[in-house]
This record gives structure tokens, C-alpha cells and sequence, in this order.
């Protein structure tokens, strides 16, 4: 048989073999047909777009300067870049390489670096074509390239999480800034009606209507509310840093928007599926293409039983005259076959079989419990969106309350009805009772915000950002 039909035969072989070690399949997961304390609907928030769930143009922008200049995200897409490249790498091996060789020597007793019989000092001019290619029979190369494939698509989910922790951190940071500006709103509104309330005792006292331990008591009321102004300051600017951070930019002040009770989320936003989880969230990608890694390089190891086989070929000219380099004589060629393998490693092939397999097992349990923690993410945010609304609700009845109480207290004291005790009493219990309003307010938008990145939201619409390109077909 020629060398050509050796070649083509041995192509052949190549390509239609089957590679060794295990095709992947998905290791059967329990998923139930709904989550829990949800209805079994195909609909889910996971399918908008993050600028449909937040509709405040401020934060909207915010999000937008964040996915152009975070530096965590930068970092991603270049670890997506090389993970891409060293895919591309590893394929090409599947395919002939070919390579060049030239020397000029001039030595005695020494040919090209080794010792020579010339007695005299000698030129050599030396240069060739190589060409050799590893015959993938096993499918090592093929599982390697598999394997490499699946890290890379690992990486790019990796940075689709770190878009969607962006997107969802920076709306979360962003109301609790708002929720922040309503306490400071709250605060300051009390230190105005106590101060109205001590102006009332001392007006009393100085009317001789009531001791001076009125407008005493009053007056240290008044000190404890006010004091928890600056340190909503400070918060308030601590946030802002966090969010700068975010955006990639030195520590500034952040615009604000809408105010927290005017920033409109979806109501009753649905889950959708359980099994849509496994397609969509970024660290379940990114545990299944590990997996799909692991299991490859089981074939990787396993091939390392069997002989690699190889052609290669060479063509040159080698001459101890300049001048006659190029003339018929001075051509060299060779083409051949290689074959090499493993005869006795003292248990090193094995045990990196049995490493790999051992690595897969690994990667099930690691895929299946990313599977099970993205469950309890959204059945505890579903949770939290249905408690916190009762828990809204009743809040404000209470502030609702509380507010008539402080109205009814003043004039009963201005009447001689009441003591100071009931005003204070009132009021005291309307200051906390408000903020805790507040944080059920921010709670309950916050948990729209964790159920949307608990589903891995975004990722299934035709607007979602572009995947990077992949350097060969799956």
C-alpha cells in the first residue's frame, strides 16, 4: 500500500472510531414538577430581561455603567477568552502539524553537534520540512478536546453568574439605599415631632401646669431619636461606596430615582418550571460542564492503555556546500510510522484512570448538589415574597395605629387628660414601629430581587446578552 492510502485509511480509522471511556449522560435528578409553595406554571420571571423586572430609569443606568466597567466582570470574560483559546489549542492536535528546521555548522570531528570521523573542519547546511500527525484510533484527543470544550463553556457560565450577581447586587444595593433614605426620612420626621412634643412640655412647665420633669423627660426622648440621624448618614454613605465599588469607579455619591415605596415590581412574579433551573442558572451550567469535563478526561486516562500511533514524514536538503544545497543531490526525505505505549509504569496509568474516575464521582455529587441548593434558593425566596407581604400589611396597620394614638395622646395631655408618659409612650412606639415598615417595604421588593437571581433570570430571552463564540461546533 502506498503512503497516501496508508495515510487516507489510517484518516479514516481516525474519524469513524469510536473513542474510549464514557459518552456523558445526565445523572438523573429529583426534580419535583413544581417548587414548593408555587403553582406548576410554564411562565417564569427568569424569562424577562432585567430591564423589564426594574423599571427605574436611575437604576437602570446604574446597572448599565456596572456591566460596562466592573472590574469582576472584566476579569471573567478575559478568563472566558483564554479558557476559548485553550480550546482551540487542544483541537488542533486532532489534525497533521507541520514544521520547519534549518542549521548552519562549521566544526571538526562534529556533525550538527555530534562527534564526526572528518578529519577536517567541515560547513554543513541542514534544512528540512517536518509534517507529523498523532492517528486519534483511541479518541484520546477527541475526549481531551472534550473536556477542554466543557471547561471553557464552565467559564463562560461562570461569567454569566457574575452578570447576574451584578445585575441583581446592584438593584439589591440600590433599594437598600432608597429603604436607607426613608429611614433618614423617618428619622428626621420624629425628631421634628418630638422636638414639638419637648417645646409642648417645657410650654407647660413654664405655664406652671406640669413639673419640670415634663420637659426633662422630653428633652432626653428627643436626644435619643435625633441621635440616630448621623448614624443613618454614615450607612447611607457606606452604601453608596458599595455601589461605586460595583460600578467601577472611585467612592461618589449615587443619583437616586424613584423613592422605595414607588419602585414597581412584578407583583406575583411566577417561578415557571423546576427543570428550567438546570438550563438557566449559571453555577448549575457551570457544575454540568464540569461534570462534562470530568467524565471526558476518564476517556483521556483510559487511552493512555493503548499504543499512539503516528505518521511523519520529512523532506530537506543537507550540504556541506552552500552551492550545492539546493542541487538533487543534496535531498533528504523519510516518511514513516511511530508507535509507542505504556509496558510497565508501575501503576501510574491505573491509578490516573481510577483518579479520574474517582474526579467524575466527585463532580455528580457536586452537580446534583447545585441542583438541590438552586431549589432551596428559589423555594426560599417564593417563601419570603409570600411572608413578607402579610408581614408588610400588618406593619401598616400598626403604624396607621400608633399614629392616631400620638394624635389622640397630645391632646389629651394638652386637655389635662394625660400624663406625659402617654405621649411619650406613644411616640416611642411609633419611631421603631415606622423603620420596621421600611425594611418590611425593602423585603419584600428584595425577595422579587432573590427569586430572580435564584432562577437564573434573563438567560432564556432573545435580548440577553451574546454568548461569546464558541471555536468549533459542539
Amino acid at each position: 500500500m502506498s503512503p497516501g492510502r496508508a495515510a487516507s485509511a489510517a484518516l479514516v480509522v481516525s474519524v469513524l472510531g469510536c473513542a474510549v471511556g464514557p459518552n456523558y449522560r445526565r445523572p438523573e435528578l429529583p426534580t419535583p414538577p413544581s417548587f414548593r409553595d408555587a403553582a406548576e406554571e410554564q411562565a417564569s420571571i427568569a424569562d424577562l430581561p432585567w430591564w423589564e423586572v426594574f423599571h427605574d430609569d436611575v437604576l437602570q443606568g446604574l446597572i448599565r455603567d456596572t456591566l460596562a466597567s466592573n472590574r469582576d466582570l472584566m476579569t471573567a470574560v478575559a478568563n472566558v477568552e483564554q479558557a476559548r483559546d485553550a480550546a482551540a489549542v487542544q483541537r488542533g492536535q486532532l489534525f497533521p502539524q507541520a514544521s520547519y528546521q534549518g542549521q548552519v555548522d562549521r566544526g571538526k570531528h562534529a556533525l550538527f553537534g555530534s562527534p564526526s570521523l572528518l578529519p577536517e573542519a567541515q560547513n554543513t547546511f541542514f534544512g528540512v520540512l517536518n509534517a507529523a500527525w498523532e492517528i486519534d484510533i483511541w479518541g484520546r484527543i477527541r475526549r481531551a478536546t472534550e473536556s477542554a470544550r466543557a471547561q471553557m463553556l464552565a467559564s463562560d457560565a461562570v461569567r454569566r453568574g457574575v452578570v447576574l450577581s451584578l445585575v441583581t447586587g446592584v438593584a439589591q444595593a440600590y433599594l437598600e439605599l432608597r429603604e436607607l433614605d426613608l429611614e433618614l426620612e423617618i428619622s428626621n420626621r420624629n425628631v421634628q415631632s418630638f422636638q414639638e412634643t419637648y417645646e409642648l412640655f417645657k410650654r407647660q412647665y413654664q405655664g406652671g401646669v406640669t413639673s419640670l420633669l415634663d420637659p426633662l423627660r422630653g428633652e432626653a426622648a428627643l436626644a435619643e431619636v435625633a441621635a440616630a440621624v448621623p448614624d443613618l448618614e454614615r450607612q447611607i454613605v457606606a452604601k453608596e461606596n458599595e455601589l461605586s465599588v460595583l460600578l467601577g469607579r472611585p467612592a461618589a455619591e449615587i443619583p437616586r430615582g424613584a423613592a422605595l415605596v414607588d419602585q414597581t415590581l412584578p407583583p406575583d412574579p411566577p417561578a415557571g418550571v423546576p427543570s428550567l433551573l438546570l438550563e438557566r442558572r449559571p453555577d448549575v451550567i457551570e457544575a454540568e460542564q464540569n461534570l462534562i469535563a470530568a467524565n471526558a478526561a476518564i476517556g483521556v486516562a483510559f487511552a493512555q492503555f493503548f499504543p499512539q500511533i503516528g505518521l511523519s514524514a520529512l523532506y530537506g536538503a543537507v550540504s556541506n556546500e552552500l552551492s550545492d544545497f539546493l542541487k538533487s543531490g543534496a535531498t533528504a526525505w523519510s516518511y514513516g510510522a511511530q508507535l509507542s505505549g505504556p509496558l510497565w509504569t508501575w501503576g501510574q496509568t491505573w491509578y490516573a484512570w481510577k483518579a479520574a474516575k474517582a474526579a467524575d464521582q466527585a463532580s455528580i455529587y457536586e452537580y446534583q448538589q447545585s441542583v438541590l441548593v438552586a431549589l432551596e434558593d428559589v423555594s426560599n425566596a417564593l417563601t419570603a415574597r409570600q411572608k413578607v407581604a402579610l408581614q408588610r400589611e400588618q406593619l401598616e396597620r400598626q403604624v396607621n395605629a400608633l399614629t392616631e394614638s400620638v394624635r389622640v395622646a397630645k391632646i389629651r395631655y394638652v386637655g389635662g387628660l394625660a400624663t406625659y408618659i402617654e405621649v411619650l409612650d406613644a411616640q416611642q412606639q411609633l419611631f421603631p414601629a415606622e423603620l420596621a415598615l421600611a425594611q418590611a417595604q425593602l423585603d419584600e421588593r428584595l425577595a422579587v430581587v432573590a427569586l430572580y437571581r435564584a432562577l437564573g433570570g434573563g438567560w432564556s430571552t432573545a435580548d440577553a446578552p451574546p454568548k461569546i463564540p464558541l471555536p468549533f461546533a459542539p
